[in-house]
């Protein structure tokens, strides 16, 4: 019963998580409704904090394998658990993917017509950013793959950090269990206004793979991976997960051992469960 209400929970929150970021990327692409990152980032925010809200009595509202893994590796969680996080989380993201391609089909067709743009063809990398994310997109802003990696293992490393500081009990000067959504809402905010520019942000590879197989099944073909030399898997699947384990490990075995341990248990889940 425990694996299911986990699975129901990390599968209700990836499906919202996905639906709202990637429908605020949709949105902007073929609508032009927003004015910079800023309002999307926003929406990414918001979402995780509802899905955080709305499912954390039957997971540890994680929504990303990045975190999942970061918190077995640092014993925050059974590893028995991580392959029910893990198929929840990508089963998530690809029905939230569905979704949106079913919601707005008929509006990709039309701004692929009115901007000449032949689906399969690497030009329609731009309307395929709408599922998955890009780090070349050619002319003079071109990022290499190691600056790309950089950027969303950093990335991932920030958010995890600040998910172990605003939820671990150790940590004394964390806010309140109603109010830490709000933060880690705002941390993953903050780090796609930094580093969007260069990837588009993704730091979790469920929301990347899971919509970027949507985008291939519908049309978009070889032109819905970044590159040919892996890139797809280097950087929104690797990087995230490397930077993810980082965070995890500075916070255990460095910033936890400095703080005022006023709680015994300083984990999400049960600790016997890890043992």
């Amino acid at each position: 019963m425990k694996n299911q209400e986990a699975f129901l929970g990390e599968f209700i929150g990836t499906y919202l998580l996905v639906l709202f970021g990637t429908g605020a990327v949709a949105v902007s692409t073929l609508f032009e409704q927003y004015d910079g990152i800023l309002p999307v980032a926003l929406v990414w925010g918001i979402a995780v904090t509802l899905g955080i809200y709305t499912t954390r009595n039957l997971c540890c509202a994680h929504f990303n394998p990045a975190v999942s893994i970061a918190m077995v590796a640092s014993r925050r969680m059974s590893a028995r658990k991580l392959p029910v996080y893990l198929s929840a989380q990508f089963t998530g993201a690809l029905a939230a993917a569905f979704t949106i391609y079913g919601v707005f089909a008929n509006n990709i067709a039309t701004y692929e017509s009115a901007n000449h743009i032949i689906r399969g063809t690497q030009a329609s990398r731009m309307s395929a950013k709408m599922f998955g994310e890009y780090y070349y997109f050619g002319g003079e802003q071109t990022v290499s793959m190691p600056l790309a990696m950089v950027a969303e293992g950093l990335g991932t490393f920030l958010l995890i950090l600040m998910i172990f500081v605003l939820t671990e009990g150790c940590n004394t000067g964390k806010p309140g269990n109603d109010l830490s959504p709000m933060f880690i809402g705002l941390s993953l905010c903050m780090v796609i206004c930094l580093f969007a520019p260069l990837t588009q942000a993704g730091f979790n590879p469920a929301r990347d793979f899971s919509p970027r197989i949507v985008a291939f099944v519908f049309g978009w073909g070889e032109a819905a991976f970044p590159d040919a030399k892996g890139g797809f898997f280097f950087v929104y699947m690797f990087a995230p997960v490397v930077g993810g384990i980082l965070a995890g490990m500075l916070f255990t075995k460095v910033i936890e051992p400095t703080m005022d341990r006023k709680l015994t248990d300083c984990s999400c889940c049960d600790r016997e469960e890890v043992l």
